[in-house]
């Protein structure tokens, strides 16, 4: 068996994210031994950002959001993943 890499020390979750983007885990993790773990209490990480929107649209969404009884920015999030993921599906 080939010996594995160090995993280095990142500086912040944004440094750890580059990194594994860009290397295989494979050289540094034995996936073979690895234990499935349950985190149910862990959040996605999140970035705030600022949008702006037609007040027509924006109004749009703030009645849709009520009659499904959702925040309207949690509306506008599973408008886009929904949005997101049709488009990788149909890319490729």
């Amino acid at each position: 068996m080939n010996k594995l890499k160090k995993i280095p020390v990142f500086k912040n979750e944004e440094e750890e994210s580059e990194f594994w983007a860009a290397h295989d885990s494979s050289k540094f993790i034995d996936w073979k031994n690895a234990e499935r773990a349950v985190f149910p209490n862990l959040k996605p990480s999140t970035k705030t950002i600022s949008l702006r929107l037609p007040e027509h649209i924006l109004d749009e969404i703030k009645m849709l959001a009520r009659k499904r009884d959702v925040p309207y920015q949690s509306l506008i999030k599973i408008f886009l993943k929904d949005r997101l993921n049709d488009e990788l599906r149909h890319s490729g």
